[in-house]
């Protein structure tokens, strides 16, 4: 009886183990746009081996200086059909642009060895990216984690920026956790969105999902293909989305494209980076950041870039989020051109 027991027992457990790993390794398919690659990508065959497919938008009429290299966020987003129209009217006052989309996304490549993906990598692509287009300096316009990255370029490589534009950035890694828990002055009329990046994650992400992360998180390894959890990166940022805007009205179902390991892997990097603070002291390029009233960032992260870069001008945009352009494109361009037209006094 005690045999039989003992083989019951272990008839379950092998049965349990392989429930579960039929749960996890069992493929899955999400009902979400197909990302679609846009007709005029090219792709430049980086020293650092990533293949990045970008957009030039060419300048219309006499052509400025320095061209614009737009920075979208993440880590692991894409450059949309949207991304393209509203940059096409900082073309229309001279300046050439570049929409790339960072290795790992979009139209980029992806990388067989995730633990590649790093805030050293992207900084590395984009040294790379503006030897490539032979730009004495560059202006760089950065979307959320793309301020990040902008940051982390110009404190190393100073002399190749002329100016920064930061919409909605992400917080300076590594990150001062305190700073969440600081309330905006009052005057500011800075309030919280409807929805929150929690709400969103809690609402998508299955035991499943975290045992995928976890296991490229810890182990650095995929253990489904990109495809698929790139296609689970759209579902969860159509759930994302929420966060993002004031008028959620205006909330649409995201377009794909994005990068997921690029994304968690990047996001582990930032962990172990050098602290940029000291060298965001000596900075003297001129940056413009621009914060929704909604914005899902946290104030204080904000305002930590204010504190450490003298150069930096704040402005609130009202009745925004996280995606100013899309709530209030007349503040949104004016703004922006109003701040490139001014000349440089350092």
């Amino acid at each position: 009886m005690k045999k039989r027991i003992i083989s019951i027992t272990k008839y379950l457990f092998l049965l349990g183990v392989l429930t579960f790993l039929l749960y996890i390794f069992y493929p899955r398919k999400y009902d979400v746009l197909p990302y679609k690659e846009m007709a005029n990508t090219n792709y430049w065959n980086l020293s650092t081996g990533s293949k990045i497919g970008y957009i030039l938008i060419d300048a219309k009429g006499s052509k400025k200086s320095y061209p614009i290299i737009y920075l979208h966020g993440g880590p692991g987003g894409a450059i949309t059909e949207k991304t393209i129209s509203m940059l096409v009217p900082f073309s229309e006052d001279g300046y050439d642009i570049y929409a790339y989309d960072q290795i790992g996304s979009g139209s980029s490549e992806r990388l067989d060895n995730i633990e590649e993906y790093t805030a050293e990598r992207h900084k590395s692509d984009l040294q790379e990216i503006i030897k490539k287009i032979e730009a004495e300096k560059v202006i760089l316009i950065g979307q959320s984690w793309g301020s990040v990255l902008a940051t982390f370029f110009a404190i190393d490589n100073p002399n190749k920026v002329e100016k920064i534009i930061m919409t909605g950035p992400g917080p300076v890694f590594p990150i001062n956790k305190s700073l969440a828990e600081l309330r905006p002055p009052d005057s500011l009329n800075i309030k919280e969105p409807i929805y929150s990046n929690q709400d969103g994650n809690k609402e998508v992400y299955t035991f499943r999902d975290k045992c995928i992360k976890s296991y490229a998180y810890i182990l650095g390894n995929k253990l489904v293909p990109d495809k698929e959890v790139d296609d689970f990166f759209t579902h969860l940022n159509s759930s994302l989305n929420k966060s993002t805007l004031y008028d959620t009205s205006l909330v649409k179902e995201s377009s794909g494209g994005g990068g997921y390991y690029a994304h968690i892997m990047t996001l582990k990097s930032l962990n172990y980076i050098e602290d940029p603070r000291e060298k965001m002291r000596q900075m003297k390029i001129p940056i413009l950041i621009l914060k929704g009233q909604y914005d899902n960032q946290k104030w204080g992260f904000t305002n930590e870039y204010v504190n450490l870069c003298n150069s930096a001008k704040l402005k609130i945009i009202p009745n925004a989020g996280h995606f100013i352009d899309l709530e209030q494109p007349e503040l949104y361009y004016k703004e922006i051109k109003d701040f490139l037209r001014k000349k440089n006094s350092r």
